[in-house]
């Protein structure tokens, strides 16, 4: 026999619902270990959410398990802990329904209960009538509620149900609110809606509450973004009252994703004046926000607003202008506010105010060095229309601006250095290089002759480079190689035309990236990593 609960009580603020680990792992790609969903939750905890949903119990044995650790396992501060299931099955019992007995015993205080509003489902998909959807709805919020749980309920696929049957969609919610659901979620399902659709559904579906007797029932939204209206449909909802809203971190979720409840919270907080979190928790929302996209492997995209690496970042001349003259001129808010910072990007559109700015970002000083701004912009735009790209190479842009200062670092001085392929005997591709260089300070007959064997031409041209560096600056050792990227940059000359090589590298608690431009892709990959490694150990102290 199951004990009646006290029921807890109700957040009456605005809630920040966040649906990451179930909604969001749908998404193509994105699984997630119990260990990664418990470490996800507490970063959703950190950035002042006000529910975590966690998972389906009973019908997801990883989600099952989820709960049972979070119990012994996550202490939050701020979210509430939710579970996700359906209304009982039609033709039985709710008390019989094993998947409702499996969110009672999730121990979750707070259930989001799934239903069918839109008729065509409830005929064609549960294959049951309208009457039988409605128990099947007020039966489950009643038990549940009677057991002492805060029930929500997510009424499915609501915007294009009600555009198709108002009756029964509104039928639907006013039968969870009489069982005592706290709140009713709209859900755009198939996240088609447009945001003055959501506007017009709910303001008549607010009306026909009303004449029910239920116009008191607290609304909540839930929106995909298959139109590329997520964040709108949510925004516009709140403007025509709701006060509950699902949404999950970097925007992740199935097919084209469900609304970014991180661009939701800056919106909402820093766009339309709603007090959410505090200042100082809102200025985490960056890291929390790369911090999540590192435990599910799906990174922050470089464009995601407010807390993407190109969301402050400002290339053409005429901005950095402005810029110079006040950064709010080209920017919607200060990016510190949510813990991003603003960048500027080195093209050949830089003139000397962006290159002035960039240099002030890298550390450097140039005020009044007009000479010099002027000498390292047209550098700058002769070397880009060769085909360097320092937008995306920043440190082989101050390598180019410590060149012009006379402050270059110098490690070794090169000699010469090879790469070969040859296929062996048994069928194998053989790659072999050779680097012979003088350690800077090393006498006229001390050099260094490095020989080594790779995957491939480049590889081998990076271990023999290594071998050859390591006896003087063993730092070496320490950074690695991260990516590689090539590209062909007049594909007309075909196997003759000139290719860019983009390198990043890590270690030594950095992360940068070199460029190389060359008639080959061994000679420009030979200029990437030879910056990277003078790169890496001048920033290392070296």
């Amino acid at each position: 026999m199951t004990t009646t609960l006290p029921a807890p009580a109700p957040l009456t603020g605005f809630h920040l619902y966040d649906t990451t680990l179930r909604d969001g792992s749908q998404q193509e790609g994105l699984t997630l270990s119990v260990a990664d969903k418990l470490a996800v939750a507490r970063h959703l905890d950190e950035l002042g959410v006000t529910y975590i949903e966690g998972g389906w119990p009973g019908a997801v044995p990883r989600d099952t398990e989820f709960f049972a650790r979070a119990g012994e396992e996550l202490t939050l501060r701020h979210a509430r802990l939710a579970a996700f299931g359906a209304t009982r099955k039609a033709g039985v019992r709710v008390e019989d329904d094993p998947q409702v007995a499996a969110l009672v015993d999730s121990g979750a205080p707070t259930i989001t209960l799934v239903a069918k509003s839109d008729l065509r489902h409830v005929t064609g998909a549960l294959r049951t009538t309208a009457e039988e959807n409605l128990a099947m709805v007020r039966d489950t919020v009643a038990h549940l509620v009677g057991l002492g749980r805060e029930v929500f309920l997510d009424a499915e696929h609501f915007f294009d149900g009600f555009r198709h049957e108002p009756e029964h969609a509104t039928a639907v919610m006013t039968a969870a609110h009489e069982a005592g659901a706290s709140v009713l979620v709209l859900c755009d399902t198939n996240g088609g809606m447009l945001p003055h659709q959501v506007t017009e559904v709910i303001e008549e579906l607010r009306t026909r509450l009303e004449q029910a007797g239920a116009g008191a029932a607290r609304l909540g939204v839930h929106t995909h973004n298959d139109s590329g209206c997520a964040v709108a449909n949510a925004l516009t909802a709140v403007r025509a009252g709701i006060t509950h809203v699902q949404g999950c971190v970097n925007g992740y979720g199935e097919r084209t994703g469900n609304a970014d409840l991180v661009t939701l919270l800056a919106d909402l907080q820093l766009r339309m004046g709603m007090e959410l979190v505090p200042a100082h928790v809102l200025e985490e929302t960056t890291r929390i926000a790369h911090a999540i996209g590192e435990i599910v492997n799906m990174p922050v995209g470089t464009r995601a607003p407010y807390v993407g690496a190109s969301a402050f970042a400002h290339k053409a001349g005429l901005h950095a202008s402005a810029i110079r003259v006040d950064p709010d001129l080209y920017q919607h808010i200060d990016p510190q506010r949510v813990g991003n910072d603003m960048r500027m990007i080195i093209s050949d559109m830089a003139g000397r105010a962006s290159i002035e700015l960039k240099g002030r970002e890298l550390g450097f000083d140039l005020t009044g060095e007009g000479e010099l701004l002027s000498r390292l912009a047209a550098t700058v735009k002769q070397r880009e229309a060769s085909g360097y790209s320092y937008e995306a190479a920043d440190a082989s842009f101050e390598l180019l601006l410590l060149d012009e200062l006379g402050q270059v670092p110098s490690y070794s001085t090169v000699e010469s250095w090879r790469a070969t392929s040859q296929r062996g005997r048994d069928g194998t591709l053989e790659s072999e290089a050779t680097v012979k260089l003088h350690g800077d300070g090393d006498g006229p007959h001390e050099r260094k002759v490095a020989i080594a064997e790779g995957n491939g031409p480049v590889n081998a041209l990076d271990l023999a480079l290594r071998s050859a560096l390591r006896e003087r600056h063993p730092e070496v050792d320490d950074f690695e190689l991260r990516d590689f990227k090539v590209r062909i940059l007049d594909a007309q000359h075909g196997t003759d035309a000139t290719v860019r090589v983009l390198v990043r590298t890590s270690g030594r608690g950095l992360e940068f990236q070199t460029v190389g431009v060359g008639p080959n892709v061994i000679e420009a990959s030979w200029e990437a990593i030879y910056d990277a490694y003078t790169y890496g150990l001048y920033k290392s102290g070296v």
